[in-house]
C-alpha cells in the first residue's frame, strides 16, 4: 500500500515546480498556472497564439519535471487516425497481428497546431479526450490514467486549417490565449536562451527531482477535498445558466449568444477553480477563483450569434459580459 502524502508536502512540491516553470518558461506566467490547473483538474488543454509564444516549449519542460512519458505530434492535412491511435502490424513469422500503439499511449500529448489535420484525425483525438480509451479494429485499448492533451493553435493562418467542432471543442477544459512577452521578460528570454546555449555545450544535466505521479494523483484527491460554499456552488452554475438563458439580465446579451455552455462547462469551471484555490494555498474555493478560471472555462463553450459576430463579439467576450452580469454570492 502507498503511503499517504501529507497536503502540505504536495503543495510544497507544486509550488516548487510552478517556480522551476517560471525559469525555464519566461514571460508566460498564466500558461504555466493553466498547465498546473489542468494537471489537478485531470483535464485537457487548447493553446491558442502567435508561433514563438513558447506553447510547445511550455508542455515539454513539464513534461521533463513529471514522471510521465512525453509525445509530440506535428497536425498537418496528410495525418492519418492511425498515426495517432497506433495500428495492428502483421507478423509473418509469428502467423498474427500485432497492435504498434501510437503517440495517443502517452502520458502527456502535445498536439502541435491541431486545426491542420482533417477531421477525422481530429475525431480519433477527441474520442481519445473525452473517453480516455481507443478503439482499433475490434479491440478497445485504455490509455494511461495520467494522460493530459495539450492542442495548440495558430490564430494567424487560416489557409488549409479544419475548424474544430463547437461540440468537440467542449471536451477541451479551458482554452487559453496567450500574447506576447513584455520588454522585461523578452530581455530574459535571450539570457535564458543564451545560458541554454552554454549548457548544451557542457552537457548539463536535467531537473534533479521529478514529481511522481503517485504525488500528484494525490493532489487531485487534495483538490477534491476543498470546502465549496453552497452559494459559492449555487453561483459558478448560475454563470452558465446564464450563458443559456441570458434574457434574465440583459435581453441584449441573450440576443448575442446562439448557444450556452453544457453541464461539462459546469463541472469543468468547479474543478478549475477548486485547483485554483489550491495552488494559491488554500482549503477553500473563494468567487476570486472562479472569476479568475471563467474566462478559459467558458470562452469555447459560447456560440456567439451572426449578429454578435457582425458586431465584433466572440466567445471571450460574452464570457466577460456574463461575469459583469451575474452577481457575486
Amino acid at each position: 500500500m502507498d503511503t499517504p502524502i501529507e497536503t502540505s508536502s504536495l503543495h510544497a512540491r507544486f509550488i516548487a515546480l510552478r517556480n522551476d516553470l517560471s525559469t525555464a518558461v519566461i514571460g508566460q506566467t498564466a500558461l504555466i498556472e493553466r498547465l498546473l490547473v489542468a494537471l489537478l483538474a485531470d483535464g485537457h488543454l487548447l493553446v491558442e497564439g502567435a508561433p514563438g509564444l513558447a506553447k510547445t516549449t511550455a508542455v515539454k519542460e513539464l513534461a521533463a519535471r513529471i514522471e510521465a512519458d512525453f509525445s509530440r505530434v506535428q497536425f498537418t492535412p496528410d495525418l492519418l487516425p492511425a498515426d495517432l491511435t497506433g495500428t495492428d502490424i502483421w507478423r509473418a513469422s509469428d502467423g498474427r497481428f500485432e497492435f504498434q500503439p501510437g503517440p495517443l499511449f502517452h502520458n502527456l500529448l502535445l498536439a502541435d497546431e491541431v486545426n491542420r489535420a482533417p477531421p477525422k484525425v481530429q475525431s480519433a483525438l477527441l474520442e481519445a479526450m473525452g473517453e480516455r480509451q481507443i478503439t482499433v479494429g475490434r479491440t478497445t485499448y485504455p490509455l494511461p490514467r495520467l494522460f493530459l492533451v495539450m492542442a495548440t493553435q495558430n490564430p494567424i493562418e487560416q489557409e488549409g486549417t479544419y475548424a474544430l467542432p463547437e461540440a468537440q471543442l467542449d471536451r477541451f477544459l479551458m482554452h487559453v490565449r496567450v500574447g506576447y512577452p513584455e520588454a522585461g521578460a523578452e530581455t530574459e528570454i535571450l539570457r535564458l536562451v543564451r545560458e541554454r546555449a552554454r549548457a548544451v555545450l557542457h552537457d548539463a544535466s536535467p531537473p534533479a527531482r521529478m514529481l511522481s505521479q503517485q504525488e500528484l494523483f494525490a493532489a487531485r484527491a487534495a483538490v477534491l477535498d476543498l470546502h465549496l460554499a453552497p452559494t459559492l456552488e449555487r453561483y459558478l452554475v448560475e454563470l452558465v445558466l446564464a450563458s443559456r438563458d441570458a434574457a434574465r439580465y440583459d435581453p441584449a446579451l441573450a440576443t448575442k449568444i446562439a448557444w450556452g455552455a453544457s453541464p461539462r462547462g459546469s463541472i469543468a469551471l468547479e474543478r478549475c477553480a477548486r485547483a485554483r484555490a489550491w495552488l494559491a494555498g488554500r482549503d477553500f474555493v473563494t468567487p476570486e477563483d472562479v472569476q479568475a478560471v471563467a474566462p478559459d472555462v467558458l470562452r469555447h463553450r459560447l456560440l456567439p450569434s451572426y449578429e454578435a459576430i457582425a458586431e465584433g463579439w466572440d466567445g471571450d467576450r460574452l464570457a466577460r459580459a456574463l461575469l459583469d452580469l451575474v452577481p457575486l454570492p
